[in-house]
């Protein structure tokens, strides 16, 4: 079962490995690195998810 907030799946593959390419060609890089960051810091800070969803393999 994997824990995510509502809006993180963005930011995760199914496997629940973190995307470091941005999804959009014309997304900038560095933009996207720096919201991967602070998504990560959220992991670390334990901050509480808001929703559960369980993925069906």
């Amino acid at each position: 079962m994997s824990i995510l907030r509502l809006g993180d799946e963005k930011f995760h593959y199914s496997d629940g490995s973190h995307k470091w390419i941005p999804p959009d060609p014309d997304y900038e890089q560095e933009v996207w690195d720096e919201q991967v960051r602070q998504h990560k810091y959220r992991h670390l800070a334990g901050d509480r998810p808001k929703v559960r969803v369980q993925r069906f393999v």
